[in-house]
């Protein structure tokens, strides 16, 4: 078979995940600056199917941020294409302001290792088929290839089918082939991206007017998520972070039915939620979990726990074995109990 290697973080202990994914990921495309709000227990595994000059890379892993800065890219840069095939989940992409993208299942993003980017991806782990491929090997003028940086390409039609079918038959099973097939495979690899790089260039290169503002919700959403512990987290300040207006702000959530104000505070409890289960955590009192996410008062942490989870954080605590939480950035919701639940009972202890 060709040459394949696999990393898995749970291989590791739980403080040496985070950081051995950034390497992984370094020596996968280019060293980037990477981020996530689960860095503490960092769930991520890949499979490297090499193919000479070209890199093919099935993963799956847990919320990230990924960037690649001039001073990154003047200290390294292997002239790489990057494509990934994005099965699970959902990112955004941005070149600087003038240029970017939101990708959703069944979309290929494109980034070169040459150009300063900032990717984000959603609430929930993403599964994806990454591709590597030098520059150089392409088959168009670079600076036409790098035109199609934040252009949508879909894995549902045209060559983009084709080139997606290809990938995911390939990292399948590569059983079937030979370390000599690996320079062929390479080869077929190489053409289709080309071919779908001058498709892509051919079609009406306008993005749709929606996709700055999904963009943007994104990338807002992984900045209220990695401040959740601050007691300063406003939409003000959240606005300003993000150089918009405060209406400008509201009308983002707004399209995603949900308000600025409702979103903090349910990512906020999920967070102490997923605390108040963990083992390791089983000692601290509920009040200390509850000031890190953002409740520095009490009563008005069991209030808003009870209402989203129908029992308050110590009767959780005490069953272990919640309802599960509403998934991705969805809220959670009020609506039903455990399996068993009795009324819940007034007051908390904490």
């Amino acid at each position: 078979m060709v040459h394949e290697s696999v990393f898995r973080t749970q291989d590791l202990p739980a403080a040496d995940r985070f950081e051995a994914w950034i390497q992984r990921m370094g020596r996968t495309h280019a060293p980037m600056q990477l981020s996530s709000e689960h860095a503490a227990d960092y769930d991520g595994s890949q499979r490297a199917i090499l193919l000479g000059d070209v890199t093919v890379w099935p993963a799956t892993f847990d919320p990230l941020v990924f960037r690649r800065t001039p001073r990154l890219i003047r200290a390294s840069d292997p002239e790489a294409y990057h494509l990934s095939l994005l099965l699970k989940g959902e990112g955004a992409a941005s070149w600087g302001s003038s240029r970017q993208a939101v990708y959703t299942m069944n979309d290929f993003h494109v980034s070169t290792s040459s150009r300063p980017f900032e990717i984000h991806t959603g609430a929930d782990p993403v599964t994806i088929v990454g591709v590597e491929l030098p520059r150089a090997q392409v088959p168009l003028p670079g600076r036409h290839a790098d035109q199609v940086m934040g252009r949508r390409i879909s894995a549902t039609e045209g060559i983009g089918a084709l080139l997606a079918q290809f990938l995911l038959r390939l990292a399948a099973d590569t059983s079937r082939y030979r370390p000599a097939d690996g320079p062929r495979l390479a080869t077929v690899v190489t053409d289709l991206v080309a071919a779908a790089f001058a498709h892509a260039l051919d079609a009406d290169p306008s993005l749709p007017p929606e996709s700055h503002h999904r963009t943007l919700a994104l990338r807002v959403k992984a900045f209220v998520r990695r401040h959740l512990a601050d007691p300063e987290l406003t939409p003000a300040t959240i606005a300003a972070a993000h150089h918009i207006s405060r209406s400008h702000l509201y009308r983002l959530f707004r399209a995603e039915g949900l308000t600025v104000a409702s979103y903090i505070r349910d990512q906020r409890l999920e967070h102490a939620r997923r605390d108040l289960l963990d083992p390791a955590r089983s000692t601290t009192p509920i009040h200390v979990v509850a000031a890190r996410w953002g409740f520095p008062r009490a009563a008005e942490f069991t209030r808003a726990f009870r209402t989203a989870y129908g029992l308050p954080p110590s009767e959780l605590r005490a069953r272990g074995h919640p309802r599960p939480g509403p998934p991705g950035d969805a809220p959670p919701s009020g609506r039903g109990r455990l399996a068993n639940d009795t009324a819940p009972r007034s007051g908390a202890s904490w």
